[in-house]
């Protein structure tokens, strides 16, 4: 397939945004000694603090062992704690301390200028437009893959 076709250009193309994306929020966010990821987590956990680190790492899209050892750095700066949740023994609760709510305000703000730039490249609906088929490709990703042909079974014809 030539590399001009959609099929090619897509996955490039997501990648492509992703990492403009996250470098420039990285590079807004240094001064402050956190990454575009980190501040994915404060972001979560100021809209509902209290959760588990497993539906953390589910709503951050990323896997158990990178949220682990992001929250270990995140507590180390005294940015959140985690202790035993309430009703799973086996599971730790996720919240964020004092300084980690000041520390996302900040960086919240801090990174205004990023978010207006992005929003400013659409017209009016295309951005929830975008949002929407940004989810069903992640959640169609997200699924296991199917095989779209049906398989031959022993001595059927080729």
């Amino acid at each position: 397939m030539p590399p001009t076709a959609p099929t090619h250009r897509l996955p490039l193309a997501l990648r492509a945004a992703y990492l403009a994306m996250h470098r420039q929020t990285d590079a807004c966010l240094a001064k402050y000694g956190c990454t575009a990821d980190q501040f994915v987590l404060l972001g979560l956990l100021a809209s509902d603090d209290g959760v588990t680190q497993q539906e953390l790492g589910r709503r951050a899209s990323s896997d158990p062992n990178t949220i682990r050892a992001m929250l270990v750095l995140l507590e180390k700066r005294g940015l959140i704690t985690r202790g035993g949740h309430p009703t799973d023994g086996r599971a730790r609760s996720v919240t964020l301390t004092g300084s980690g709510r000041r520390l996302h305000r900040r960086l919240w703000a801090e990174s205004e200028p990023l978010r207006e730039r992005l929003s400013a490249l659409f017209q009016p609906g295309e951005a929830m437009a975008l949002v929407d088929l940004l989810l069903r490709v992640a959640e169609a990703m997200s699924r296991p893959e199917r095989s779209e042909r049906p398989r031959r079974t022993a001595g059927a014809p080729l």
